[in-house]
């Protein structure tokens, strides 16, 4: 790793270097791809993700018109200290990772775990925010993410019995289109074979459950109705992670929200439908 601030207009998400930058006295991994100018685009990960977890053809989709910064928030993958086990606390950082970084302004693509702390910050600081797109997600209060465990644990058990990736089962369909799309997006997943990041340890597995659990039973998505900015929501039509129904929550809440849902998809949607999605995103971010 390395502290340096330079960023290549020619890295991708295979090449760009893991940097780190001081939070708090505690150190937080993280990467850029795109261009140094304009708006930069935070990514907030799902549940037990790091940086290597991001699909390449979402980055550098992105990237090629936006300063696109990956990170890994407290006590995940090769950051220090240790993980909160609550949404509110984990936005707490990501801002206080933001104001390291001395960015004023920034759009927000969060998935999943990560799209629950980007609508806190949304909410909390929306001076810090232009836009954000919330992708296979659900507000506080919503039914799903307290049987995040259970189904993992599910997917693990049918990935050891039919020698699959537990991601065939957690983010796509049974239908063979959508399992193709599965291996492809795992193919994309090898493509970076220099500089892996680190996996998130059992600890962290275990907080962020509890963060997701105790925001299953938060009270808070009526604060989303006083939400000004511009938002894009997205899921698969068949979320068994994340329930779909809860992304038509989100945009009923939001008073300024585009709604997109892709057929035969699952929790990954965005990467099953990875060019469309990146079309959208991008089209979204220029208005």
């Amino acid at each position: 790793m390395t502290t340096t601030d330079e960023l290549s207009s020619d890295s991708t998400s295979a090449t760009a270097v893991t940097k780190t930058v001081t939070v708090d006295g505690t150190p937080f991994a993280y990467r850029e791809v795109g261009s140094a100018t304009g708006v930069p685009v935070v990514f907030l990960h799902h549940f037990t993700a790091v940086l290597d977890d991001w699909d390449p053809a979402l980055v550098d989709g992105i990237a090629a018109e936006h300063r696109v910064i990956l990170v890994d928030l407290r006590g995940v993958g090769g950051s220090g200290g240790t993980t909160p086990d609550s949404v509110e606390a984990m936005a707490a950082d990501a801002v206080a990772f933001l104001d390291a970084l001395g960015l004023g302004e920034v759009d927000l693509f969060g998935y999943s775990l990560g799209g629950m702390v980007a609508q806190v910050i949304v909410r909390q600081r929306p001076d810090l925010v232009r836009r954000v797109i919330l992708a296979g997600t659900a507000p506080a209060g919503d039914q799903g993410p307290a049987a995040t465990g259970a189904v993992l644990q599910a997917a693990i058990e049918n990935a050891g019995a039919e020698g699959k990736h537990p991601k065939h089962f957690l983010f796509f369909s049974p239908t063979a289109t959508s399992q193709a799309a599965g291996d492809a997006f795992l193919a994309r997943l090898d493509e970076r074979t220099a500089d892996r990041d680190a996996p998130v340890s059992n600890e962290t597995i275990g907080a962020q459950l509890t963060a997701l659990a105790k925001w299953e039973l938060g009270t808070s998505p009526a604060g989303l109705t006083n939400v000004n900015k511009p938002v894009l929501v997205v899921n698969g039509d068949d979320d068994t992670m994340l329930p779909t129904v809860a992304s038509f929550h989100l945009a009923q809440l939001l008073p300024d929200a585009q709604l997109s849902i892709y057929p035969d998809s699952g929790h990954g949607g965005i990467f099953q439908y990875h060019d469309v999605f990146v079309a959208q995103a991008l089209a979204f971010l220029r208005n």
